[in-house]
């Protein structure tokens, strides 16, 4: 098709914006737009600019002259898609198929054609989520008991990994945060191309994804992101020559940059071709020209940099010529080659052979050298034990891997593997932090890979919500009277003024907000003071997840980092009862190297040990993580740890229910409707749980209010909420404090504000109000108890993860200590057990 508009940048401009790459200046999109248009000397000398740093590239990845390639099989698990790309040749209609899927052991056939020709990797290519669209569809999953096709995507790559050994490169298009989850345990690198940012190209009828839910640019954008959160190698690219402007275009390749640079798992980038097939809606647009082809490449290479891996599908080309130039305009690889199947998406085109396409590429003055699926970077740094590729994985990758390059061992042959984790978890590292923590402290003041695991810094910085200015006192007085009338109604949107204005409360205005909520706070549940004799138990701190406010979790080989044993933990418990506990509350990282079954042998070997115990346990990532790792959905993951012996979980976790705050918070934590649904779903299942906010480091008032009304919304749904903490950010050595990115902490005047507001917001909702003497020590919450609190929280014994982010409040208090804070509150205190009912005295 015609690109719709040209770029007028002109010769002038064009030399322009070579003398700036040239220079190695980063180029702007309209100095990007400008050279797609480059042609005969100055498209040469942008080729030229762009394999110079392609060439810098190979040679700081240590492999100087070598351009890669997969040798793989093309495994269709379904033809059927639910989408209508008016291009596309491979979906196609339920009665043109013998079946709507392959069998498992179709699948398996290919699998071992591939592994007997040496082939190393399975590109399992299929259509979106068919079962929406197609009846047959539906019927095949159900008759062979899949929920979707997702479960049986999954369940076809661990057959592929047990029986053959290839490796699995999943497609299977718009995935969700929880999908990538489940999915990452199965396949070392996953993809789907963005191939435009154009939204017309999708929105306007005859537009080619014109009906394609699937192909909405900012659905794909969240895939590519969501794939970064979760550390999923990942394959993207566009397709040049659909109808797109060169600004168009231009615009894809700057989303794809901002993406790789913010989550660091874009392996490659793909600039593929248009080409018309017959019997599409297309089949009369012209195929995308060669030199326009090329100068995107160019254009790709310089505006994502060195260390991108650029990759041109080799049988899209017409002549010999052609191999030549697109390896002069930047590629370093040519995807996956099958000696064994064809390639189902262009049909008409084979596969060149291999032998054939290491001839072009000496021509070029290169040496082709086979590669996995997932890239030397990623195989390397995942089979050391970051958080790339699962551990199921590891073995697979490293028969196939060669150690020093991360490359394939050309002449090794895939063998079926077991896929699964270690059966028992020993006790490692600094298993006594919990202790020195309050002596001797931590090591450093941040975990080692530090410039890396939160992503790009400097691209974080534009992601900062705006605070919103607050005209607070127009809308104070009318605020503190609806607060004492009718304290709930100020979460109605149509009160969001005042509620806003009770916020920014701050002298005498203050001082009445936090007696109202005293007030609602004496009408709820009276006097008393209550608290829990508990022990945190903080099973591993190793974790990659990434939250940029989280000074505990710490990378394996750091000096800090620990994991305990099941029956270290259980140690632990029974020791806690033996001073007085009733509760015992087991959090941890998202430990890669934890098998999933220690969270239900955790809660087992406590129960067994001190059965009358109390086990409130698992944040809601931890339980995603869980669901992910083993296959099932959240309900039925949690029913097995209600099973195991599981009373309550934490609402931790929550940090701000609004995803614009949590993706500058965390990198890879779980959205905030993953968060409603496990809450919600424990709810269902009688399992109890707290909620919490933490607060004071990007975000701003209106944020707190969303979240109260997230909040109150599942109570009033489940009525699960035994208590509202709210925890404020102890900045110290938390990464986006030391980056320079969030504020020190909560005020003083927030932190009562927020204390007050959570008591009248949620009342009649939540009746417990917990704050916590962590992290505003014992003077900080007497005030909160003189404002709106009941609740001290417990005795902890252990806390070691305010502690590290540099909380200067101790990790434990006494029975007599708590009873202290509440007297110098001027109440009596009361021992109650986890969901509240007081022990008798």
């Amino acid at each position: 098709m015609p690109l719709v508009a040209q770029s007028s940048g002109g010769s002038s401009g064009i030399r322009r914006a070579l003398h700036r790459a040239r220079e190695g200046r980063q180029l702007d999109r309209t100095e990007a737009e400008v050279l797609l248009s480059a042609r005969e000397e100055d498209l040469a000398a942008l080729l030229a600019v762009a394999g110079g740093v392609r060439d810098a590239g190979l040679a700081e990845a240590g492999r100087p002259g070598v351009v890669t390639f997969s040798k793989k099989v093309f495994i269709p698990l379904t033809r059927l898609c639910r989408d209508r790309c008016h291009y596309c040749t491979f979906a196609t209609v339920p009665h043109r198929l013998p079946s709507a899927f392959l069998e498992r052991e179709e699948v398996l056939e290919i699998a071992r054609k591939g592994a007997e020709q040496g082939c190393k990797e399975a590109l399992f290519t299929l259509g979106d989520r068919p079962e929406d669209r197609w009846e047959a569809a539906r019927d095949w999953l159900h008759e062979r008991g899949y929920d979707s096709t997702l479960d049986y995507v999954r369940a076809s790559a661990i057959a592929v990994l047990e029986e053959t050994g290839l490796l699995p490169h999943l497609n299977p298009g718009v995935l969700s945060w929880a999908d990538l989850q489940r999915l990452k345990p199965v396949a070392p690198s996953m993809g789907m191309m963005l191939e435009t940012t154009a939204t017309r190209l999708w929105s306007e009828p005859g537009g080619p994804h014109y009906g394609s839910p699937d192909k909405e640019p900012a659905v794909r954008l969240r895939v590519l992101e969501d794939a970064g959160r979760v550390g999923v190698p990942f394959t993207t690219g566009i397709l040049v020559g659909i109808g797109e402007t060169l600004a168009e275009r231009v615009d894809a390749i700057f989303a794809m940059r901002r993406v790789a640079r913010e989550y660091g798992h874009i392996q490659e980038i793909i600039v593929q071709n248009f080409r018309a097939k017959p019997d599409t809606a297309m089949r009369s647009a012209p195929d995308a020209e060669m030199l326009d082809l090329a100068a995107t490449i160019a254009v790709t290479r310089l505006v994502c940099g060195p260390k991108i891996r650029l990759q041109a599908p080799p049988n899209l080309v017409e002549e010999a010529g052609d191999f030549e130039l697109l390896l002069r305009a930047g590629i370093d690889d040519w995807g996956g080659v099958s000696p064994v199947t064809a390639d189902h998406v262009n049909p008409e085109r084979p596969w060149p052979l291999i032998d054939t396409l290491a001839r072009h590429t000496a021509a070029a003055g290169f040496r082709l050298r086979e590669r996995l699926t997932i890239y030397p970077w990623y195989a390397q740094r995942g089979l050391a034990g970051e958080p790339w590729l699962d551990p199921r994985l590891q073995g697979h990758v490293a028969a196939l891997a060669d150690p020093e390059t991360g490359l394939a061992i050309e002449q090794a042959r895939p063998i079926g593997r077991p896929w699964q984790e270690p059966e028992e978890v020993f006790s490692a590292g600094r298993t006594d932090l919990y202790a020195a923590v309050d002596g001797a402290g931590r090591t450093g003041d941040r975990r080692s890979d530090f410039d890396d695991v939160y992503g790009d810094w400097e691209l974080l910085r534009s992601d900062i919500p705006a605070v919103p200015l607050l005209s607070a006192y127009p809308q104070m007085a009318a605020g503190l009277k609806r607060a004492a009338s009718d304290p709930a109604s100020l979460l109605d949107p149509r009160h969001e003024s005042e509620a806003l204005a009770l916020f920014a409360a701050e002298g005498e205005p203050l001082d009445e907000l936090a007696a109202i909520a005293d007030r609602w706070r004496r009408e709820a549940v009276g006097d008393d003071v209550t608290y829990v004799v508990n022990r945190n138990i903080n099973f591993s701190n190793v974790c990659y997840v990434g939250c940029r406010f989280c000074a505990f979790a710490q990378r394996e080989r750091d000096a800090d980092a620990y994991r305990l044993s099941v029956d270290e933990v259980a140690d632990r418990a029974a020791e806690a009862v033996q001073l007085g506990a009733t509760e015992v509350c087991l959090q941890g990282g998202i430990d890669p190297k934890l098998p999933v079954e220690i969270y239900p042998n955790l809660i087992r070997a406590i129960k067994e040990r001190v059965p009358a115990l109390h086990v409130h346990a698992f944040s809601p990532m931890e339980i995603v993580t869980g669901a992910a790792k083993a296959g099932v959905s959240v309900h039925d993951w949690l029913s097995r740890l209600r099973e195991a012996g599981l009373d309550t979980i934490p609402g931790t976790a929550a940090e701000i229910l609004d995803d614009e705050v949590r993706w500058v918070l965390t990198k890879g934590k779980l959205p905030a409707a993953a968060w409603i649904d496990v809450v919600s779903t424990a709810h269902r299942l009688g399992i109890r749980s707290s909620a919490t906010m933490m607060f004071g480091h990007v975000d701003h008032p209106g944020h707190w209010l969303g979240h109260f009304r997230v909040l109150a919304g599942i109570q009033d749904d489940t009525g699960g909420f035994t208590e509202f903490v709210a925890l404020p950010f102890v900045h110290t050595n938390a990464p986006i404090y030391l980056a320079g990115i969030a504020r020190a902490g909560a005020s003083w005047r927030e932190n009562r504000a927020v204390h007050a507001m959570a008591r009248i917001l949620l009342h009649g909702r939540i009746p417990n109000i917990q704050c916590s003497w962590v992290k505003l020590g014992d003077e900080g919450t007497v005030a909160m108890l003189q404002g709106g609190c009941n609740d001290l929280g417990g005795t902890l014994m252990e806390e070691t993860i305010s502690r590290m982010a540099g909380s200067e409040h101790g990790s434990a208090r006494t029975v007599g200590q708590l009873h202290a804070i509440a007297a110098a509150a001027g109440r009596p205190a009361r021992q109650r057990n986890t969901t509240y009912s007081l022990t008798p005295m």
